[in-house]
């Protein structure tokens, strides 16, 4: 769910300068040549692309769910369990509302409520798939160009009862269902596949929804 939201996906006079340039009242430091400019730039332009690549990867010994139909994904979603994360921390009450818009891309709105404070934060973000819209893989942004990895890798493929969710590592981790709780079976189930997954699932934070 998020996440995976920022503050996560849940919102709420003195000496003039010396001339650098010819060293006067100060140190010489060279100006930078138009070639070493480019470079640069380009140097840059590649670390961005590395960074947002990485940003909607998939980690290791996770597997998008084959056969997705967002159609039936859509709507909304309660937090069973999540892994703990600086945007959710102290929110209990937590669901995720997914619709379609015109464009063809998600509309994610996630809710929680912050029981410290006594308010409800919500997040308005845009979901879209990254790759073939058959795969569960999507990449949400809460802000502007910046993406990350919303990865469904776990699914009731007959009902879209309940789901597990990565995002682009295995620090982010979200068990959601479409109820307010899970069969004690059931998680037990997903939370053992998680697990074999390779995600921390001792830490797992379990969401009370009264």
């Amino acid at each position: 769910m998020e996440r995976a939201g920022v503050d996560g996906p849940f919102v709420d006079g003195g000496s003039p300068p010396s001339d650098a340039r010819t060293g006067i009242d100060g140190p010489r430091i060279p100006m930078a040549l138009p070639g070493s400019i480019s470079t640069g730039m380009k140097t840059l332009s590649i670390v961005l692309l590395l960074a947002l690549t990485a940003c909607t990867g998939v980690p290791d010994g996770v597997t998008p769910v084959a056969g997705f139909k967002l159609e039936r994904y859509l709507g909304k979603w309660y937090e069973i369990a999540r892994l703990d994360h600086s945007f959710e921390r102290g929110l209990t009450r937590v669901t995720a509302e997914y619709g379609l818009r015109d464009d063809g891309t998600v509309r994610v709105v996630n809710r929680g409520y912050l029981a410290g404070d006594g308010r409800w934060k919500e997040a308005e973000g845009t979901a879209s798939f990254v790759g073939a819209p058959d795969l569960g893989h999507l990449k949400v942004s809460f802000f502007g160009p910046f993406y990350g990895s919303y990865i469904v890798f776990g699914l009731d493929e007959a009902n879209y009862r309940h789901a597990l969710v990565s995002g682009p590592d295995k620090s982010y981790l979200w068990i959601l269902a479409r109820t307010p709780t899970l069969d004690k079976a059931v998680l037990d189930a997903l939370v053992a596949r998680a697990s074999a997954a390779g995600f921390d699932t001792g830490k797992l934070i379990f969401v009370g929804h009264d």
